[in-house]
């Protein structure tokens, strides 16, 4: 059930980015299956995943599809992505500021990785992880959906 209330939140949400990426001439069906995109065109929107704070901006795929994907993510300074989950492999390239992130059930800043512009990180499904910003922080990831979020505290789930 909580899967499946997940993947119509992150449908909803994609939605409507992934339409107007397409009317804006991110279609790649002109340029023979390739898709380029200037970072200065990007159309951000609110995660509703993650709550204030929080930017997305999809460059590839439907995220509740089993399909490839591509999206960044932008987070004011100081934002705190509470312990959570996901249910596929998350592969990350830190693209600005300083992202400190770990891997655990419990928040715990002093125990954070800093992972400066240019660092990469690979999370495992199931597995829990946590961060916050320094700096505003954008980071890309991409993968093969479904991709979703599930907080380890239901509380801290904005959607709530």
């Amino acid at each position: 059930m909580k899967q499946s209330i997940l993947i119509t939140a992150v449908s909803a949400l994609t939605l409507g980015l992934s339409t107007a990426m397409a009317a804006d001439g991110h279609d790649n069906a002109e340029s023979g299956g390739h898709v380029f995109v200037k970072a200065d065109e990007l159309e951000w929107g609110p995660v509703g995943s993650m709550g204030d704070g929080a930017e997305i901006a999809v460059i590839e795929g439907d995220l509740a599809e089993e399909e490839p994907f591509t999206f960044r993510l932008r987070l004011e300074d100081g934002y705190r992505i509470k312990p959570h989950i996901h249910p596929a492999y998350e592969r990350g390239t830190i693209l600005q500021g300083t992202l400190h992130f770990a891997h655990g059930e419990a928040f715990d800043a002093d125990n954070t990785t800093a992972l400066p512009e240019g660092s990469t990180f690979i999370m495992p499904p199931g597995a829990p992880m946590y961060g916050y910003a320094e700096g505003e922080v954008i980071f890309q990831l991409h993968g093969t959906g479904p991709w979703g979020i599930e907080y380890l505290d239901p509380e801290h789930d904005p959607r709530q």
